[in-house]
């Protein structure tokens, strides 16, 4: 499989689901605004948001998927299929305890994740609610996951990548219909992540039957202890969860740091963090979906010259996409916020306080996105410790930039920290695979980070000259709003590429096949 095009599967699915998050977004800040309802749903998602990435996405991917591919690399379909169901039951027994201790201990999560809330007994009080709803998201993502590691092993990359789109068609049905028959209407938005949880789930399922890959749990927790791949992946789960616990508990901190500013900060960062979240999935995501199967694969079979070609390609892809977003953002923020946000209950202000937020991540965002693709370097090898040593010096740091930016510029420096700390893990990272002889860079580099400079640099004074001043964007109607940056946009994007093609880019440049 040519890896440049399951990238472009990939990112394919992660691009509508973004569209449609952002229509979610527009749907949410339309009807409920930014305030103490958003706020209160915010913190109540981010909970089994945070322990979704923490624990699904993250650590338990990182510690399945390398087992996964080595078992299907060496040994037999029979062991690898004992593997899987070994694994599922022993998760589907976890999840169930974990869910029924989260919806019980709501009111102390809540007053751990947002103490400033405890001064309002209301926006305590229906946080707490929201909590129960939404907790049981992190079951059905968790065995998501599951689903999705077993896919991408079998070079199955599209369903997984689509699932995302069942939960913000959830958000979007939920808010547009069904809000006006809850008390209070915010309820509404809490069973649209527990509906869109369960409909990710079962996608997975046709899929996972069609590969012979359904897993069948069982109680018989013995046999699956018993189990040799799952004790290893049990031991690789431990430290994967404290380096992937280590991000999360920086956005958890800078939640409570935000429940003591203004009122309306918590859904700045969220607004920000969305719009982040847009590049970092559609490239950083995508390339780590991607790349760990075909590094575990390589790694198995000790191929270490093709390793590092792999690592390579995502650096390169990297730079090449990354770069030109983060200009972008920074440069087009409230074209993009105002187009998007600026309707209804959300207000200018509003507006101007998420350009902050969204300026002050877009900084960080290279760093952001090298992270998810120097860390599968470590990860396909079954090396956690190394990315975990790292990622707790990246805390540490977050929180002393925090305490030096809170006080300069509010919101927005909690927003700066993480993506600076983001940029020194990702230096950590690269140095420690220079350092241990798991990367050695290709020819060419120099050049071809001069000609990116070249395009970034036409890119940036044709959006700056086109866009125009922020007051414009303020005053204009929704309609010429959205005219304009459907062709500002592209205008951008052919400017950067046309550059690069000039500078004798070509797209053949960056295919590269997957390890077989």
């Amino acid at each position: 499989m040519n890896l440049l095009r399951a990238l472009a599967t990939v990112s394919g699915m992660t691009l509508l689901s973004r569209i449609l998050g952002f229509v979610r977004d527009f749907v949410i800040a339309r009807t409920f605004g930014a305030g103490a309802e958003t706020d209160a749903f915010f913190v109540a998602f981010k909970l089994p948001n945070l322990l979704r990435r923490m624990f699904a996405e993250g650590a338990f991917s990182q510690a399945f998927v390398p087992i996964l591919g080595e078992y299907r690399n060496t040994r037999s379909a029979e062991d690898t299929r004992s593997l899987v169901d070994h694994v599922a039951s022993l998760l589907s027994i976890a999840l169930f305890f974990v869910t029924a201790i989260g919806v019980a201990a709501a009111p102390l999560l809540v007053w751990v994740s947002a103490p400033g809330f405890a001064d309002d007994a209301g926006k305590f009080e229906l946080t707490v609610a929201l909590t129960r709803v939404t907790f049981p998201y992190i079951l059905f993502m968790s065995l998501v996951a599951l689903a999705g590691g077993i896919l991408n092993t079998w070079s199955r990359f599209a369903l997984p990548a689509f699932t995302p789109v069942l939960l913000n068609l959830s958000f979007i049905g939920m808010a547009l219909f069904a809000a006006p028959y809850f008390d209070p209407p915010i309820m509404a938005l809490a069973w649209s992540v527990f509906l869109g949880g369960c409909l990710q789930l079962l996608i997975q399922i046709p899929a996972l039957r069609r590969i012979a890959m359904l897993p069948r749990p069982s109680l018989n927790l013995r046999a699956a202890w018993a189990d040799p791949g799952v004790r290893r992946v049990t031991a690789l789960m431990l430290p994967a969860l404290l380096g992937v616990s280590v991000s999360q508990i920086s956005l958890l901190i800078n939640t409570i740091f935000a429940s003591f500013l203004q009122s309306g900060s918590v859904s700045w960062l969220y607004y920000a963090d969305r719009l982040m979240e847009f590049p970092s999935g559609l490239l950083g995501a995508a390339l780590g979906t991607i790349l760990l199967p075909s590094l575990s694969r390589c790694h198995a079979r000790q191929d270490f010259a093709e390793y590092s070609r792999l690592l390579d390609w995502g650096l390169r892809l990297t730079f090449l996409l990354a770069a030109p977003s983060a200009l972008a953002l920074i440069i087009l923020a409230v074209p993009l916020i105002s187009t998007l946000f600026f309707h209804g209950a959300f207000g200018a202000e509003d507006v101007l306080q998420t350009q902050k937020a969204l300026i002050a991540y877009a900084i960080g965002l290279i760093g952001l996105i090298l992270v998810k693709v120097l860390a599968p370097g470590f990860y396909a090898r079954q090396n956690i410790r190394t990315p975990v040593k790292i990622a707790l010096i990246s805390l540490a740091a977050t929180q002393l930039m925090n305490l030096a930016f809170i006080g300069w510029i509010a919101h927005a420096g909690l927003a700066l920290s993480i993506g600076l700390a983001a940029c020194l893990n990702a230096g950590l990272l690269f140095r420690g695979l220079r350092k241990a002889g798991i990367y050695a860079p290709e020819a060419g580099w120099l050049g071809f980070f001069l000609k990116l400079l070249a395009a970034l640099t036409v890119m940036g004074v044709v959006l700056w000259f086109s866009a125009g001043p922020a007051s414009a964007w303020l005053s204009g109607d929704a309609g010429s709003r959205l005219i304009k940056l459907c062709w500002l946009v592209p205008l951008g994007a052919t400017a950067y590429f046309a550059t690069l093609w000039l500078l004798g880019f070509r797209i053949s440049d960056f295919k590269q096949r997957a390890a077989q």
